[in-house]
């Protein structure tokens, strides 16, 4: 009798409109949390942001993701400390890495031009 009263559209759009909630929620949790995790933006830009946010959801979400830079200098850092972390972890040396260049350069599979420009990588 129940399966009667409720349509199985009205079971998909029941479960199309839960799952948007939650979408939405996360996307809210999202924009806060890197909007407090920033520190480019001052404590009233902060203020701001979670003001518009919160009284006017959808607009102020779009807005925020849609204004807030692709790559602040904040995530270069971040990722620059998470590749280095990822040399230590992998064993990573400098000086190994600048004996393999000078083999390749003595074999001439490599100029003195690559070179000196990879070994400024390695080194960075």
């Amino acid at each position: 009798m129940l399966a009667a009263d409720y349509p199985f559209l009205d079971v998909m759009w029941t479960i199309f409109i839960f799952f948007a909630w939650i979408i939405f929620i996360w996307l809210l949790i999202m924009v806060l949390a890197d909007n407090f995790r920033r520190n480019d933006h001052s404590g009233w830009a902060k203020a701001g942001w979670t003001l518009f946010v919160i009284f006017v959801p959808v607009v102020g979400i779009l807005v925020y993701m849609i204004a807030r830079p692709k790559m602040t200098e904040q995530d270069k850092q971040l990722m620059a400390q998470a590749e280095a972390e990822r040399k230590r972890m992998a064993g990573y040396s400098a000086a190994d890495e600048i004996s393999k260049l000078q083999r390749l350069k003595d074999e001439g599979a490599i100029s003195a031009e690559e070179f000196e420009k990879l070994k400024a990588q390695a080194l960075a």
